[in-house]
């Protein structure tokens, strides 16, 4: 779950991999494993910081464990972005909290999700929303075939008719997946209106403030016991602070289509993840679904970016 800021810097997302032409003129790929690296690594920070998440819920909840991941990032990024507050318009304003208010939701719904159903489920029914909303995007007959394959992973994954799984953790891992969406579109239009990271700052406040409330009325004074607030920080720290630094040095060496085709290995990393932390074991239907989900998501990106510059998300 990323979540996944690729849009934190949208102008440079389109950069080439070894963008600094060879004297030939032709780019230079040497070392464009490096971005890729980064990228991985933030992807397992990100889902074996939904494991850890996981762990902690029976401290103090779902809710809760949101609450502590949300303040502890949004305290870590106000440290380093320093967000200036003056001199945005109030379209600005509206976006950013538009924006937080998406992720807050995300977040939420994701959390009650892997509270009821297994991680690698959970990220595998969540990446449909953005694989929805690529599909809706690019427009192609062909993204059909996709479309089809992504729901015959979801057939699969469900026994066919979610019969093995809660169809509340179902629901809300859909729910998450309609966030993550939401959650590209506006995280593009808050990269083009802040610069840097600093739309993602104040958006991240936005979201922990919303959150307070909820979290403090399920988990109460559990939210001031040290072991949580270290554990929590955990959570923040893996899940967010990390993997958004990592995304965001890849991203100035490496295009947005290769970006979006690793962001679909997630379910498979959250299914790792799940398997040697909470010994969330899957079987071959499962397994086999997660692999339909990667490859529709996959197959979904190559054919956007085959036809030429992709469609932005926001219009």
């Amino acid at each position: 779950m990323s979540t996944p800021s690729a849009a934190t810097t949208p102008s440079s997302t389109p950069t080439p991999v070894g963008a600094a032409p060879a004297p030939d003129g032709t780019p230079q790929r040497r070392g464009s494993l490096g971005p890729v690296g980064l990228l991985l690594a933030g992807g397992v920070s990100v889902q074996f910081g939904g494991a850890l998440a996981v762990l902690l819920m029976p401290r103090a909840g779902a809710l809760g464990v949101v609450t502590l991941r949300l303040l502890a990032a949004a305290l870590v990024l106000l440290l380093i972005c320093r967000p200036r507050l003056r001199g945005h318009s109030r379209a600005d304003w509206g976006t950013v909290v538009v924006f937080g208010v998406t992720m807050a939701a995300m977040n939420g719904l994701f959390y009650q999700a892997v509270d009821r159903i297994p991680l690698g489920a959970a990220v595998t029914l969540e990446v449909l929303g953005p694989l929805t909303l690529s599909v809706l995007s690019s427009r192609r007959a062909l993204n059909l075939v996709w479309a089809g394959l992504a729901l015959a992973g979801v057939f699969l994954l469900g026994g066919g008719g979610f019969s093995d799984l809660d169809p509340a953790g179902v629901a809300f891992a859909l729910g998450a997946g309609a966030m993550w969406a939401a959650y590209i579109v506006f995280s593009a239009r808050t990269g083009r209106r802040f610069p840097k990271a600093d739309g993602l700052a104040l958006a991240m406040v936005v979201a922990a403030l919303l959150f307070l409330p909820l979290g403090m009325a399920e988990a109460g004074t559990k939210l001031l016991d040290p072991t949580t607030i270290a554990l929590g920080s955990a959570v923040a720290l893996l899940s967010s602070v990390l993997p958004y630094t990592l995304e965001l040095l890849a991203l100035r060496r490496l295009p947005a289509s290769t970006f979006a085709i690793l962001m679909s290995l997630e379910p498979a990393i959250a299914a790792a993840a799940g398997f040697l932390i909470l010994n969330q074991a899957l079987t071959v239907p499962e397994a086999a679904a997660i692999a339909l989900v990667i490859a529709a998501s996959m197959g979904a990106v190559r054919t956007q970016v085959g036809r030429g510059r992709p469609k932005t998300l926001d219009g």
